[in-house]
């Protein structure tokens, strides 16, 4: 079965997100929710570091994977990039504001208080 673009990537970064040390194909293998073979989530996580997502160190004959950023910086580093590609950087703006919840939008204010001060 295949997968939306991009999909397994984040469900293997979801994994040593949850994790509290670095961990190896093997041990990302088993805490993955459906089972894949070795080789697909060594070459995931190869394709993860080719990316600069993850970060390894030698462990016996395999790597040790870690996140390279969290999951919230990650997310900026991508809307950033998204916001680069725009011709009209505000209009861009405003339609993703304007399609926040509540909650979001008060999220947004706190920081932007906390960034003019």
């Amino acid at each position: 079965m295949t997968r939306p673009d991009g999909r397994l990537e984040r469900e293997v970064l979801g994994v040593l997100w949850r994790a509290s040390r670095p961990m190896t194909p093997g041990d990302v293998r088993v805490e993955l929710s459906r089972p894949l073979a070795y080789t697909t989530v060594m070459t995931v996580l190869a394709r993860l570091y080719e990316k600069g997502l993850v970060l390894r160190t030698a462990r016996g004959r395999a790597y040790a994977y870690r996140p390279a950023m969290s999951e919230s910086e990650l997310t900026a580093r991508r809307m950033g990039e998204a916001l680069a590609l725009a011709g009209d950087r505000a209009a861009a703006l405003i339609g993703f504001v304007s399609h926040l919840s509540k909650r979001d939008v008060d999220a947004l204010r706190r920081a932007m208080g906390d960034k003019n001060r």
